[in-house]
């Protein structure tokens, strides 16, 4: 068990002085002590329900960097309860193995209220994402086949290749419109047109177009959905609906309207393949949502939810760290020249078999790792447990109840939001829900030495006697369903850019990163490719 002693430090990232520091020292020699009551834990000091406010009036921007200072002025576990909910959280590699050990066969995750608000007025089935219990391992175990496992990645790796080289050759033909054969530019629509070419091509068998000059209005309007759905996400995520309801129903009306053209995008195209689907077995493989259709171990509502699961996660939370992995390599030029010669040399192989990408680029995978290191899109891993537990030495009491029970309430939200009945999940005890910090996990200078330098080489150190935490897709069972997509799609998108373009930037300074449901830039500098023989 780690204990924090006093010492000089500070965690990597905006330095900030300290009332209390401490720093990580083991425990190894030292007596058992008697087990703390929940109660001791250390407080973030503050009223639970004015949080709730605070939030809504002024967001959680910067909730990434109170929670780093909080830690460094409590130590490695304390309590910053919200509104009803009670909230452990935890930055230690020791604390994440005991919630893995502990978790079981159906990890409970704490319902995301704004979600499953729209599912419930819509009478929609809810995806994995939001199940819980017997309901959400079900599903999973079907899904996972599909989406997952090795022979599926094997399936979609091709898919995810020829996107890759369309957009390394369109902004090849940009770079080249140039006479210095160079162009300087804001990246970032190009990439996330690319994470939602990929997804939509791996998910549901269609490419879109979006590498063309001239994206489709359906296309962006699902972007501009999507960037709505999370901003009022985090708006509504911690008020209670009785509440927001009456303080925000201009939120409510943008979230429940973002998560319809959501829906009606996926439906559509789930529509298109069941057509195709009824006119007999395709002779090739088609996407996820094709193979999950054909053998029909879900019912079709089933499908569609987890699919729009995968679709909703799809863009943002591969499109940000690819761009903070151009901006590092961008800043670390002897870096970007290792992982450049690494998929020089692994063309040949990987040209005649995309399938060999995943072993013949260990540093460019390490290179993601340490991206997800220094900025975790999804910035924390929760879990509310389903057992008693003991984490640094304080009991933490179970908070789960075996389901949510229904419970009438009136509704009425504004806008295209409907009036009635909605079944509300009672509290469990506690609702004890403990969460892994893993910005602060990342920049834990006890765990990963000199945080603040991007050092890929750090993951393939097979010398070191401990192993480094990779948490950033979170873990066990429950891990993120869409893992597999985003690692493909990111490793290919850097392969074939990094051998046809050197990234340059002028910034060298840290990027502000901002909490909206996901960790992004706040912005993002301009990258300069230059091409490249």
């Amino acid at each position: 068990m780690a204990l924090w002693a006093r010492a000089e430090v500070w965690m990597a990232g905006p330095r900030v002085p300290l009332r209390r520091a401490h720093a990580l020292a083991t425990s190894a020699n030292l007596p058992p002590k008697a087990v703390l009551p929940f109660e001791a834990i250390p407080q973030c000091p503050g009223n639970k329900w004015l949080r709730v406010l605070q939030i809504w009036r002024e967001g959680s921007e910067d909730l990434h960097l109170q929670m780093q200072r909080t830690f460094q002025e409590l130590g490695p576990i304390f309590r910053y309860d919200v509104g009803g909910k009670y909230m452990v959280h935890v930055m230690l590699p020791e604390d994440v193995e005991k919630l893995k050990q502990a978790e079981g066969y159906q990890p409970h995750r704490m319902a995301l209220e704004p979600w499953l608000a729209h599912r419930q007025h819509r009478g929609q089935k809810c995806g994995v994402f939001l199940l819980n219990g017997p309901a959400w391992r079900a599903d999973r175990l079907r899904l996972n086949p599909d989406v997952m496992s090795p022979k599926a990645v094997q399936k979609f790796i091709p898919m995810v290749d020829r996107v890759a080289r369309d957009f390394s050759k369109a902004l090849m033909a940009k770079v080249l419109q140039n006479t210095r054969k160079s162009l300087t530019m804001d990246i970032q629509p190009s990439i996330f047109y690319y994470t939602l070419e990929a997804s939509n091509l791996v998910l549901f068998g269609e490419r879109l177009g979006l590498l063309s000059q001239s994206p489709s209005p359906t296309s962006l309007n699902f972007i501009h959905a999507l960037e709505a759905m999370l901003k009022s996400t985090m708006q509504l995520m911690f008020m209670p609906r009785s509440l927001s309801r009456w303080m925000s129903p201009g939120v409510w009306k943008q979230h429940f309207e973002a998560w319809d053209y959501i829906f009606q995008y996926a439906n559509n195209s789930i529509q298109k393949i069941y057509q195709e689907l009824a006119l007999g077995r395709p002779q090739r493989y088609s996407g996820i949502v094709s193979e999950l259709l054909l053998h029909a171990d879900m019912t079709l509502d089933a499908i569609k939810a987890s699919s729009i699961d995968l679709t909703a996660g799809s863009v943002d939370t591969t499109a940000f760290p690819l761009l903070m992995t151009l901006f590092e390599l961008a800043r670390n030029p002897e870096v970007q020249q290792a992982l450049r010669q690494e998929s020089l040399q692994a063309e040949a192989k990987i040209s005649e078999n995309p399938q060999r990408a995943n072993t013949e680029l260990p540093l460019l995978r390490a290179a993601l790792r340490e991206t997800l290191r220094l900025y975790p899109v999804g910035m924390t891993v929760e879990r509310q447990v389903s057992s008693d537990l003991v984490l640094q030495n304080y009991h933490i009491p179970a908070g789960v109840s075996e389901g949510p029970q229904p419970r009438p309430a009136d509704t009425k939200l504004s806008g295209h939001a409907p009036t009635g009945q909605l079944t509300l999940p009672l509290p469990s005890c506690l609702q004890t829900l403990v969460i892994v910090q893993l910005y602060s996990l990342g920049r834990n200078p006890t765990v990963f030495p000199r945080p603040e330098l991007y050092q890929p080489q750090r993951w393939l150190n097979r010398t070191s006697p401990t192993r480094l935490p990779y948490v950033a897709f979170g873990f066990g069972p429950r891990q993120c369903l869409g893992r597999r997509v985003a690692e493909t799609e990111m490793l290919f998108l850097l392969h074939h850019v990094l051998k046809h373009f050197q990234v340059d930037t002028l910034t060298q300074e840290d990027i502000n990163m901002v909490y909206r449901f996901v960790l992004m830039p706040s912005t993002l500098p301009l990258l300069t490719f230059r091409a490249i023989n």
